[in-house]
């Protein structure tokens, strides 16, 4: 019988399929129905310091007729923090009370502010681990990029200082030097790293030239980038590696496994197929198994990566060459 399970972030986890931050991990009743289908984790769905700010700027400006002293802006920046802050633990109350698999608190941060200080609140409420979904758009032309990666850093520093929970920062791709920035970042003593995350993309809207969003749930030919990266860095990091993006069944997530992720998370393929979607992926992940005759996922796990591979100069060749040189392979 194949065994599935797997330590992740030093928990206990019965599938290395976790149940992404999106809208299906905001509710209890979503939840459960998530542990019931077999995912292995669920990441609740981020709280996000940019909506807390956002919250804050539209109140403040309702409110500046009213009075202009500072004790009261003070006061409207806490309220609104604690009023966010406090529905947020609730559902991880709710969850921990509800769910045996583990519950991953989610933060979507960009500074490193005092609202950190929050993120305690988080632990105090159950969560078994912490999320941290970063992302520095590197369009300010004035910052180096040095100082735009320093924030990832102090970002982590302030949080542990907060928490003893795991931490798990998901980052992007957005990098100039992307190895050594996830090497470097595994050596800070977090306990994984998520490789990518997605952004909202800009679109034009022809008929009313308005900008739109586009592609808002991921596309199977993103699997390529964190398969890339993780097959890369598999062995070469001091941290769980964790894939998401792209992820769009079941197939996915062994090719991810092989390229050495600890864990594969899914969001697009459940707002495509719903929960349920789970079962297929998990009868494709054991199926595959047995038919290779694996018993469990480290008899495989990592072993497509780079450092094992027989030509690891595969993972850098960045230039199609034969493929596209070479006419009959374009019939």
């Amino acid at each position: 019988m194949t065994d599935i399970s797997c330590t992740y972030l030093g928990l206990k986890l019965k599938s290395p399929i976790i149940a992404a931050s999106s809208g299906f991990t905001d509710s209890i009743s979503k939840l459960k129905q998530i542990e019931q289908h077999g995912a292995g984790a669920v990441v609740l769905k981020s709280i996000f310091e940019e909506e807390i700010l956002h919250e804050y700027d539209h109140t403040l400006r309702e409110e500046a007729d009213k009075t202009g002293r500072e004790e009261f802006l003070d006061y409207l920046d806490m309220r609104i923090r604690k009023e966010n802050i406090e529905k947020y633990t609730k559902l991880i109350r709710e969850a921990k009370k509800e769910l045996t698999i583990p519950v991953i608190a989610s933060v979507n941060c960009k500074t490193a502010y005092e609202w950190i200080s929050f993120t305690s609140e988080l632990e105090k409420a159950g969560a078994d681990a912490l999320e941290l979904n970063v992302f520095v758009m590197p369009s300010n032309l004035q910052n180096t990029s040095e100082e735009n990666e320093k924030i990832y850093f102090e970002i982590i520093k302030q949080v542990k200082k907060q928490v003893s929970i795991p931490i798990v920062l998901k980052i992007s791709y957005y990098f100039s030097n992307l190895g050594q920035m996830i090497r470097d970042l595994s050596n800070t003593g977090i306990k994984g790293i998520v490789l990518f995350n997605r952004f909202f993309s800009p679109d034009f809207n022809l008929d009313t030239l308005e900008v739109a969003p586009s592609h808002v749930l991921s596309q199977p030919g993103e699997l390529a980038m964190p398969l890339r990266w993780i097959a890369m860095m598999h062995e070469r990091v001091n941290c769980d590696l964790s894939a998401s993006t792209g992820v769009s069944d079941g197939h996915a997530a062994i090719k991810l496994l092989l390229a050495g992720a600890t864990t594969v998370q899914v969001a697009s393929a459940l707002y495509r197929h719903g929960i349920g979607y789970l079962d297929v992926m998990h009868h494709e992940l054991t199926s595959w198994m047995e038919t290779h005759e694996f018993e469990k996922l480290d008899d495989f796990r990592g072993k497509l990566s780079q450092k094992r591979h027989n030509n690891p100069a595969l993972f850098e060749r960045v230039q199609f060459m034969k493929y596209f040189s070479d006419k009959e392979s374009m019939v």
